[in-house]
């Protein structure tokens, strides 16, 4: 009979043991540093060159040599970068919540269905309500942006109820897996059928959503937006030890007097929100919140979500901003998609953590 692992093993017997606390501060503040840097260079980049010195004066209130650099940064550029940030961060806590819940190194909202549970949630707010996309939204005002956020939510919750559901009668990590891609391909279907009989200018509406995008984010939607995500955070932050417990199995987390319902759905609701509203004003964006957590782990070497969820937040907006200045192509006028981007280095990482993931194994941590 196979051993059962201890708690030790699986969170990575403690981050304090193998370093200690000045150390992983150390880490975070160079993480920080890192993370504001991306933020300046990612401002600079565009099809009009502005200096890395005239950003930074804007940044601070200070005016630049050319008063279209200020309203290029202040109006289009920086909501980009914002929402780089936010969605990145959003997806890969959602993503590691996932892997805890379902004990999968693949799960993820992208491969689980979730975002195209979100995806159906905002098709049928585009292709039925007759908006014209989460950035085409203006016209609606807060309420068209919140109700499209609360559409995205509803549909990444709804696509999670039906995978926990299921996953309360079969245990195994891989069907539950191959459960979440054909709930995400029912999804696709009935989004297909929306198109088929919609109109062209909805199509076409919801077919430039669904390429993926920081861009078409503005203020008004940022005060949307920036508080939906806030509140899947904050959820987030008030989960650790119970996610912590989850590692354990289910039936060891009740003994340690977890309750796996309640949890369930915080989870549920955090991942949801999280998943949904990035979803909602940017696209579906894959693969960001499968690799992460991924490497969240091998940085920190652990698994105690005390440490990995501020990790996750900040690797995970790290790697968007990374993502959004390769699409901008440097240099040249053209934008490629975000997806073309996650799926081109994100594939390759699943391939990496499948044939990495020992045969049979039941852990998840890498």
């Amino acid at each position: 009979m196979e051993k059962k692992p201890t708690a030790a093993e699986l969170l990575g017997n403690n981050l304090p043991q193998q370093r200690d606390r000045l150390s992983a501060i150390r880490v975070f503040a160079l993480l920080l540093v890192g993370l504001a840097v991306l933020f300046v260079v990612s401002i600079s980049l565009g099809s009009v060159r502005i200096p890395l010195a005239d950003v930074i004066k804007i940044l601070f209130g200070q005016p630049a040599a050319r008063d279209t650099w200020t309203s290029i940064v202040l109006n289009f550029r920086l909501t980009k970068a914002l929402t780089a940030m936010l969605v990145g961060a959003a997806l890969s806590v959602s993503g590691l919540q996932m892997q805890t819940l379902f004990r999968n190194p693949l799960a993820d909202p992208f491969i689980l269905g979730i975002n195209s549970g979100a995806a159906l949630g905002v098709a049928l707010t585009i292709l039925t309500i007759g908006a014209t996309g989460a950035y085409l939204l203006a016209g609606l005002g807060t309420f068209g942006d919140l109700s499209l956020a609360i559409a995205a939510s509803m549909g990444a919750g709804l696509v999670l109820g039906m995978i926990l559901l299921v996953g309360r009668r079969i245990k195994n990590p891989t069907t539950l897996l191959i459960l979440g891609l054909m709930f995400g391909h029912a999804t696709g279907a009935v989004v297909s059928l929306l198109i088929y009989f919609s109109i062209p200018e909805r199509i076409q509406a919801y077919t430039i959503w669904s390429y993926g995008s920081f861009a078409g984010v503005t203020w008004s939607q940022m005060r949307v937006m920036l508080p939906v995500i806030l509140l899947g955070l904050l959820i987030a932050v008030f989960l650790p030890k119970s996610l912590n417990a989850l590692l354990l199995g289910e039936e060891y987390a009740r003994t340690l007097g977890l309750n796996i319902a309640r949890t369930r759905f915080w989870v549920l609701l955090s991942a949801s929100i999280l998943a949904g509203t990035a979803t909602a004003f940017c696209g579906p964006i894959g693969f960001l919140g499968v690799a992460i957590p991924h490497v969240s782990r091998n940085l920190f070497k652990t698994s105690d979500h005390k440490w990995l969820l501020p990790a996750v937040a900040l690797l995970g907006a790290g790697a968007a901003l990374v993502a959004d200045a390769i699409a901008q192509l440097p240099g040249s006028q053209y934008v490629l998609p975000i997806n073309v981007i996650t799926s081109l280095f994100g594939a390759p990482f699943v391939l990496w953590v499948v044939f990495k993931k020992k045969r049979g194994a039941t852990s998840f941590t890498v």
